[in-house]
């Protein structure tokens, strides 16, 4: 299964996204994952499946529980993959960037001529 049919899941990228914050047992991915999407355990498990096989997620036992972590390389592979289509969006934001910190910069002045005690002549 190509990575972005993986992804292209909103279950399954919720999964990940619970993932990321660090190892989680499948009870605890499981019970946060049917509030969300009110589907069952079994296609939750479905779920931990196709991530576990392609290789996005990876599982180990302690004792009765089972241990779901977030493997970092198809994840890698993705990221570059999207490398080649960054031009269309990284020199609006660097351009948003400077914007954001120019206005911070003429509120900070602003302020301070506001907090300038003012001579009288």
């Amino acid at each position: 299964m190509h990575a972005f049919d993986v992804l292209g899941d909103p279950v399954r990228r919720r999964i990940l996204e619970l993932l990321a914050e660090g190892e989680r047992p499948a009870g605890s991915v499981t019970a946060v994952i049917r509030d969300e999407f009110g589907i069952t355990q079994p296609a939750v498990s479905q779920h931990l499946k196709v991530l576990r096989e392609a290789g996005f997620a990876s599982v180990r036992p302690e004792g009765a529980k089972r241990l779901y972590a977030v493997n970092s390389a198809p994840l890698q592979e993705v990221d570059e993959w999207l490398d080649r289509f960054r031009r269309f969006w990284t020199p609006p934001l660097e351009a948003l960037a400077t914007e954001l910190a120019r206005g911070r910069r003429e509120r900070r002045l602003h302020r301070q001529t506001d907090t300038e005690p003012r001579s009288e002549s």
